[in-house]
């Protein structure tokens, strides 16, 4: 099926390739549609719900039927539209949905079964007998739905992500984006312009109209070799913009051409996100089907898709090619297929003032009324007032009139506005914040005018950013008006197709309006028209014009569908690039890892790092035996233990005090310079949030710790506040956890250790306990803070973090010639029991200052986050669940975290329920398990015995209520 002349192919290089298992050639240049067609492939697919045949329909990213799987195994890639696909050596291609083949397709008995399986037939259909529905109606539904399939196995292709910014951000490579680009780019403004298609040129490469005395292609190549010279100006092509977003983002989503792609390492996709000041869309017109029976055989294509496979890729859809239209391009569809050299059979025009002037039987004021044959097109009916009259013909090409692409004005929320002069939606000025829109996609239609709207929309943009855009002469194109009668449906029996792949008829429409589902939105949702991979692309006027026929209104008064991003499908592992194996879950090591790692550390994640849980020794077998050593060692010695990976913020800036104050409860602007001050953080609500210590560095600069669970949340709460609270402070915050290393030595000889390392001595004048300041250590700069998490006294000494390895060497190394060593997370947990130290088991996001017993933070003299509402009703008091400490009183001594607490004598249920238990851990310095839990008016009970019910574990004990703090209440080991 393959034509005469050039093209845009390259016929000095053919190409193999495979589809449904048989070996097919094809020509660089071609896409798997063209060359599917060029071998004469008219059906490549099914139907979703009847399993119809299904052949190529248009030439691009709106393509409803041409749905195949590329590749095998771990890199097959199902749902590919056919039409999208660059055809390269090896490309091996397979029909879907489809069993036990794309000939003969069992579930096509679906189709037989139509008048039984219209719209809304699930929700009617499946409702009994209620006990089929698990066993029989799910499983089955579950096997037939989808189209294509993963294989199941990991994908070990790579992709990437990109991020750009812009002045200009033109969307659409046709006329109008390349006018647009030519003038901005010459305006010295940064310009990036994408495309979806492999070349620039949009529908100019599809006509054999000429531009400037040349052909459209060529003009469009001149044009793009000229932008290609400008430094400023970045061509994307194969780039589909998915999304508009706040702020002038886009999302972008970039294949790599086949020849890249398959280069070692390479990736196949780059999602982009692009930041522009300003952007032009030029997104073209998409040509709409016209409901007719049997409309979706294969053979029945969109006009304007004709002409491209006959000019671009010198194609003939067929051997003999009727063309049925409402408006002038149909005409121009048969005068290309004249041209170049493929019989017309016919060309029947549905406005009856219609004239045509070419050698072809013409028919005007006739209608197609229904297309014959089964697999394919073999013949079709006219009709007309007199009757109806069958032409033989194995193609029929099909313009109802072109719907301008308003989908990405519509994805902030914004509604498009009915055109009456182009029978079809045009979008709203201003919907995206910085855009503006040119060429076909606001309506305009003739070349002359996507030109001139290319221009205007330029100097709109430049003239916004402060730029002037030189004269341009605009070549001379063509300019003839858009002409169209409104046809949607042609009356007569037989199914109209509206949506080729979900199947939706015109009587699926009809029918959920009778149902009373007249709301577009509800029609959507009980037809599934529009939905998957149409997204409203072809089929949405031609249904909104049949809702509004059903029930009476315009279609303005009908309105639209919404239409929501992403454009065309995205790959996951694009959007996620970096996430697949183990950048899905990034691993954070610390600086002393590989030291913990030697000693035989197992290694547990704590938040989104790893650290050493225990340092097991010689004759230890049981995990207990060394947390229990390591907690005395502390207690009696010295111990060293890594927490690096508590969040580090640096907060600086004249306002730095005020702004904490606003985040924190307690006042930080008072803080003295060279001193610590531990402080608790709200949410809006009143809920606790975080807690942790900042230190006052200099007078507008201020390092807060948080959590290490919590490093990211509180991050970004304090942007947030900034932004939208607080921007008249002037504050600069920066995360600084990964860049300095810092270990906790805690215990008796703490200052032992420190001594024989720090360049200046310690002791209780110059450092005394919440005191942080600058130090040096064999000449190298760090910080050190005299604060405690385990109640001992204790330093945190932090180095940048290229240091920390040695550093955790050197300190271990000393601590073990004092008695002492590592310790890991299961003896830091049993130490802050003892203590009552709270970590976010506690502060679980449902407790508040007054639950904590630190209500008293809450100052009387300032305003902070959370104040006010921690103070409605219902949030303190008695009925409140307050923290307390536990200790086993009964047989049991075991005590578990998620045990829930009642009173001693009441049944264990729900209603009885008196709290919960948090934290627990066995205490070698107290001999006794310990635990942390909140009870129902807690700090009024201590002394007094309560039940632990676990019936998850059948664990059953009776515990003492306490004060949370059970070892050294006065805190003067910490503070002496």
């Amino acid at each position: 099926m393959r034509l005469a002349g050039e093209g845009q192919i390259d016929r000095s290089r053919p190409v193999k390739f495979r589809f449904d298992g048989v070996e097919y050639e094809g020509l660089a240049g071609d896409t798997l549609a063209s060359a599917l067609l060029a071998n004469d492939i008219r059906m490549v697919a099914r139907s979703f719900k009847y399993h119809r045949p299904r052949g190529i329909m248009t030439v691009g990213s709106e393509e409803p039927n041409a749905l195949v799987t590329l590749g095998l195994g771990p890199a097959q890639d199902p749902n590919v539209r056919a039409t999208m696909v660059e055809l390269s050596e090896g490309l091996m291609a397979r029909p879907q949905n489809c069993w036990p083949s794309l000939g003969f397709d069992m579930l096509s008995l679906n189709d037989l079964a139509a008048p039984f399986l219209g719209a809304g037939f699930y929700y009617k259909t499946f409702m009994w007998p209620k006990a089929a529905w698990e066993k029989l109606y799910e499983p089955f539904i579950r096997r037939a739905a989808g189209l294509g399939a993963l294989s199941m196995e990991a994908n070990a292709d790579r992709y990437e992500k990109a991020f750009a910014h812009c002045d200009l951000l033109v969307i659409g490579a046709g006329p109008a984006g390349l006018m647009a680009a030519l003038a901005a780019g010459r305006a010295g403004a940064d310009v990036i312009l994408c495309d979806e298609d492999m070349r620039t040129g949009g529908r100019l490469n599809a006509e054999r109209l000429e531009v400037g005395g040349q052909s459209g292609a060529a003009w469009a190549e001149a044009v793009t070799a000229e932008l290609h010279e400008m430094p400023n100006v970045r061509v994307m092509t194969r780039t589909t913009v998915t999304g508009a977003y706040d702020q002038g983002t886009y999302g972008a989503l970039e294949r790599l051409a086949p020849d890249v792609a398959m280069r070692p390492g390479a990736p196949r996709e780059c999602f982009w996100r692009i930041v522009a000041k300003r952007a032009v869309l030029a997104a073209g017109a998409l040509e709409r089907p016209v409901g007719f029976a049997n409309n979706d055989r294969p053979g029945v294509m969109m006009a304007g898709a004709v002409r491209a496979y006959v000019n671009r890729w010198r194609v003939s859809p067929g051997r003999s090619v009727a063309v049925f239209g409402n408006n002038d391009s149909a005409h121009r569809t048969a005068a290309d297929l004249i041209a170049a050299g493929v019989h017309v059979s016919a060309l029947i025009d549905s406005r009856a003032e219609a004239r045509c002037d070419l050698d072809v039987p013409f028919y005007a004021g006739r209608e197609v009324s229904a297309v014959h044959g089964g697999r394919g097109v073999e013949a079709i009916s006219i009709s007309s007032i007199s009757g109806v009259e069958k032409i033989q013909t194995d193609t029929l090409a099909v313009s109802g009139g072109w719907n301008p692409s308003v989908h990405l004005t519509c994805h902030m929320n914004g509604r498009p506005e009915w055109n009456e002069r182009i029978a079809g939606f045009i979008p709203k000025e201003g919907a995206i914040p910085g855009m503006v829109t040119a060429g076909a996609c606001r309506g305009d239609f003739s070349t002359r005018a996507c030109l001139e709207g290319g221009l205007a929309a330029a100097r709109e943009a430049m003239q916004d950013l402060g730029r002037s855009v030189p004269e341009i002469d605009l070549p001379r194109a063509e300019d003839s008006a858009y002409d169209i009668a409104p046809l949607w449906v042609v009356p007569g029996k037989g199914r109209k197709w509206l949506d080729f792949q979900n199947d939706v008829t015109v009587k699926d429409v009809r029918q959920a309006a009778t149902e009373n589902f007249q709301s577009v939105e509800h029609m959507k949702r009980y037809t599934t028209q529009g939905m998957a991979p149409d997204q409203g692309k072809n089929s949405n006027i031609g249904a909104l014009a049949v809702l509004a026929d059903a029930t009476g209104r315009s279609i303005p008064e009908t309105g639209t569908t919404t239409y929501r991003p992403p454009f065309v499908p995205v790959s996951i592992a694009a959007m996620g690039a970096g996430g697949q194996g183990k950048g899905f879950a990034p691993e954070r090591f610390t600086s002393s890892h590989k030291a913990s790692v030697a000693r035989g550390a197992p290694m547990i994640e704590a938040g989104l790092w790893f650290r050493p849980s225990y340092f097991p020794q010689k004759g230890e077998t049981h995990w207990r035996q060394s947390c229990d050593r390591e907690v005395r060692m502390v207690r009696e010695a010295v111990g060293v233990a890594d927490v690096s990976t508590l969040g580090k913020i640096d907060i600086q800036g004249p306002d730095a005090g005020a702004f904490l104050d606003f985040v924190y409860t307690n006042m930080f602007s008072t803080l003295k310079v060279g001193r610590v001050r531990y402080g608790l953080m709200l949410r809006e609500d009143g809920h606790v949030m975080d807690d942790g210590t900042t230190a006052r560095l200099g007078q507008n600069h201020y390092l807060m710790t948080t959590t290490t669970a919590a490093a990211g949340q509180v991050m970004r709460h304090l942007e947030f506040v900034h932004q939208a609270l607080r921007p008249d402070l002037d504050v600069r915050f920066t995360s600084v956890t990964e860049q300095w290393a810092q270990f906790a030595v805690a215990g008796p000889k703490a200052r032992d250790v420190l001594n024989g390392l720090l360049d200046a001595p310690l002791n209780d004048e110059n450092w005394p306990f919440m005191s942080c300041g600058s130090v040096t250590l064999a000449g190298v700069g760090g910080r050190l803070f005299r604060i405690s998490f385990s109640g001992e006294h204790g330093y945190e000494i932090a180095v940048p973090s290229r240091y920390g390895d040695a550093l955790f060497r050197a300190l271990v190394s000393r601590a073990e010639g004092l008695g002492g060593g590592p310790y890991g997370m299961e003896a830091l947990n049993v130490l802050r029991l003892e203590k009552g130290f709270i970590t976010h088991a506690e502060i679980h996001g449902r407790v508040t200052a007054f639950d904590i017993g630190m209500e008293r933070m809450m100052s009387a003299k300032k305003d902070c986050i959370g104040k006010t509402a921690a103070s409605r009703e219902g949030l303190n008091g008695p009925e409140r669940e307050q923290l307390v400490g536990l200790r086993p009183a009964g047989e049991v001594k075991m005590l578990v975290a998620g045990a829930h607490l009642f009173n001693a004598d009441d049944a264990a249920v729900r209603e009885n329920d008196q709290g919960y238990v948090t934290s627990v851990g066995y205490s070698p310095t107290l001999e006794t398990n310990l635990g942390l839990g909140f009870l129902r008016n807690g700090r009024a009970r201590h002394g007094e015995v309560v039940r632990m019910v676990d019936h998850l574990n059948d664990v059953e004990t009776l515990c003492e209520v306490c004060d949370p703090v059970q070892f050294d209440p006065e805190g003067g080991r910490m503070r002496g």
